[in-house]
């Protein structure tokens, strides 16, 4: 009896975690850490290559953010993400979000040529899982007065968006 019971138990823990142990291997847990900063000393290449890994594991296309700590309007454009959360959840599920720094410290030219020139800052690159350019965006048309303008960038977070299918 004893020994049916140890069966039993047994049998019941493996159909509790021989499920959970699959579906985690079919959703391998993320080691990526999104680049919320610009930072001269960040190596803007290997922050793309692991954007671009991220971007295929989680199905979401890749928003590089180009600027610097001395941009006002790069800043302007965080609070407005932190001041509209329905913006950053809009955001957060469909890119991989990676801030690539451009200063007289370091201005990442040999990952930047690869795109068109930049007339201004911040300005954003979309880009599809593979890291294939989809939309270089100037931000500057994304302004309403002093601040940004909420439909306009909730368009083109959604029209750039990945198409998902179920």
């Amino acid at each position: 009896m004893k020994l049916m019971h140890s069966l039993s138990l047994t049998a019941l823990v493996l159909l509790l975690v021989i499920p959970a142990w699959a579906q985690r291997r079919r959703h391998p847990v993320s080691t990526f850490t999104p680049v919320t900063a610009y930072d001269p000393k960040r190596d803007a290449e290997r922050d793309l290559a692991a954007a671009i890994r991220e971007s295929r594991r989680s199905k979401r296309n890749i928003l590089l953010e180009v600027g610097g700590e001395w941009c006002s309007w790069c800043h302007r454009l965080d609070k407005f993400f932190s001041d509209n959360p329905s913006l950053s959840q809009l955001r957060d599920q469909n890119f991989v979000t990676v801030k690539i720094n451009f200063s007289d410290q370091n201005k990442n030219e040999g990952l930047l040529s690869r795109y068109p020139a930049i007339e201004g800052y911040p300005h954003i690159f979309f880009l599809d899982s593979e890291g294939k350019l989809l939309l270089s965006q100037d931000t500057g048309e994304l302004e309403s007065g002093k601040s940004y303008n909420l439909d306009k960038l909730t368009e083109v977070l959604t029209r750039l968006a990945p198409v998902r299918t179920h």
